[in-house]
């Protein structure tokens, strides 16, 4: 099975400026961008820095801007300075498709001149419960944020499930992480109506789950700091995770004809 790995570029939650807009990038071989989940405003320049290019393919998890806003800049610089590269696939669950073309895309004139459509320079591509990409076929699930059917996690059999914003989910992680997939989960100190809070993981998640957990999306280096005394593995910027090698047949690999 191909290696793949996780790699943080942010980890805060929307006030937590210093610790970049919660977002990771799953790289293949030789540390290959493979997919950006989620293009908060401090996203772009993090990726960019990283791998010394544009993102070209993107699944976003929910519309809030510190994980969405990224996109605008995206735009601009797709529109600008690389006119002719391919558009960028972005994976969108299809409920959220609305909301973000208020949020984003209704200004006819995106550019001075007006002529582009902010969505020219993306490949929409509607998801519903899955989707293939890479020769990867993907898990999509609604979590519990705010508001039904507002948000939505990522996952990869075998590999890993990536909860975005949400409360705890114990019905979903039985489903899609059931196969020892390591679980990178929204948790702070404390919990709020949107947001998981560290004691709620030990009520909701059974001890074997809470082993597999990385931790993100926190308010603060000392927040971050306080989860590890208490024994969970915790995302910095930057972090890298080696996923699970996954099993035959759970994954399929795209070949050229």
């Amino acid at each position: 099975m191909s290696a793949l790995r996780l790699r943080f570029l942010g980890v805060g939650n929307a006030a937590a400026h210093a610790l970049g807009n919660a977002a990771a990038v799953l790289e293949g071989g030789k540390g290959a961008p493979l997919l950006l989940i989620d293009c908060g405003p401090t996203v772009l320049p993090a990726y960019c820095a990283r791998y010394q290019a544009l993102p070209t393919a993107i699944f976003i998890t929910h519309t809030h801007l510190d994980h969405s806003g990224g996109l605008e800049g995206l735009f601009y610089r797709l529109a600008c300075e690389q006119p002719n590269a391919p558009a960028v696939r972005l994976y969108l669950p299809a409920a959220i498709i609305q909301r973000l073309q208020q949020q984003l895309a209704e200004d006819p004139y995106k550019l001075a001149e007006g002529g582009l459509n902010f969505w020219d320079r993306f490949q929409v591509i509607p998801v519903g419960d899955h989707f293939w990409h890479a020769g990867y076929l993907f898990d999509v699930f609604a979590v519990s944020h705010h508001a039904y059917r507002a948000a939505y996690g990522l996952g990869l059999r075998d590999r890993f499930v990536y909860t975005g914003d949400t409360r705890p989910i114990p019905e979903a992680l039985a489903q899609f992480a059931n196969g020892g997939e390591t679980v990178f989960h929204d948790c702070a100190l404390h919990s709020n109506p949107s947001h998981t809070g560290v004691d709620d993981l030990s009520i909701h998640y059974p001890d074997e789950l809470r082993a597999r957990l990385v931790l993100y999306h926190h308010e603060s280096a000392d927040a971050a700091a306080t989860l590890r005394a208490m024994g969970y593995d915790v995302a910095d910027p930057g972090s890298l995770y080696h996923l699970p090698a996954g099993t035959k047949g759970s994954e399929t690999e795209l070949r050229s004809a």
